[in-house]
């Protein structure tokens, strides 16, 4: 499976082409958007900025991320997958997803206690049988690695997250949130990928096939 992944659009629908044209450049079978569609916008504001991608007719899931409305979370968007608290298989490869946050003092849209979180995950987990591939989608980074260290010198990911982690074991874990940490790190032998924003031009590409490669890229 070729695998593209992008995170943080913020209502950017110049991003939502690009990623688009990116998109058949690299000749994706599958794309990943790991949360923030909208930049404290509305469903519909989220199916607009989904559109270019869903016109490409591929397998395309999202989880909504804290600057979105809880409400996309349960939406019905013709040619794209909410994976909120859902395990879908494509593929072969089981993608688990979460989107939200931690609680933070910033009173974004959507935010959940670590119990919330730790309960949307089993919930999600529940639904995953058997496969070669395991993948998480998440808003939130795991916390403690490099890819949820703010600016503020703040780890600012998830407590339940990287215990789930730790116990599960995926095999990859795709997340967002943390603009200013783009980059990847592992937790065990999980690698944990962070894009950074696409409407700053940054995205993952991955090849899952007898083995996982991931690299950072541009549009």
């Amino acid at each position: 499976m070729k695998l593209l992944v992008t995170s943080d659009f913020h209502g950017s629908l110049e991003a939502s082409h690009r990623t688009a044209q990116k998109a058949k450049n690299f000749r994706a079978e599958t794309i990943a958007i790991c949360g923030d569609v909208t930049h404290f916008g509305s469903v519909k504001d989220a199916q607009r900025v989904l559109a270019p991608l869903i016109a490409l007719e591929l397998p395309l899931f999202y989880v909504p991320g804290n600057c979105d409305p809880p409400q996309l979370a349960e939406a019905q968007i013709k040619g794209a997958i909410c994976l909120h608290e859902k395990c879908q298989i494509q593929g072969g490869v089981f993608f688990l997803g979460l989107g939200g946050s931690p609680i933070s003092p910033f009173y974004s849209l959507f935010e959940m206690s670590e119990k919330a979180i730790m309960d949307s995950l089993s919930q999600s987990e529940r639904q995953c049988h058997n496969s070669k591939w395991f993948v998480i989608v998440s808003h939130p980074p795991p916390i403690n690695t490099s890819v949820d260290l703010a600016f503020s010198n703040v780890h600012a990911g998830s407590i339940s997250l990287r215990r789930f982690i730790e116990r599960k074991k995926p095999h990859i874990v795709f997340c967002g949130h943390i603009h200013e940490a783009k980059g990847t790190d592992h937790i065990g032998e999980t690698i944990i990928v962070n894009p950074g924003p696409v409407r700053h031009g940054n995205c993952a590409i991955a090849n899952i096939n007898d083995k996982i490669e991931v690299k950072l890229d541009s549009l």
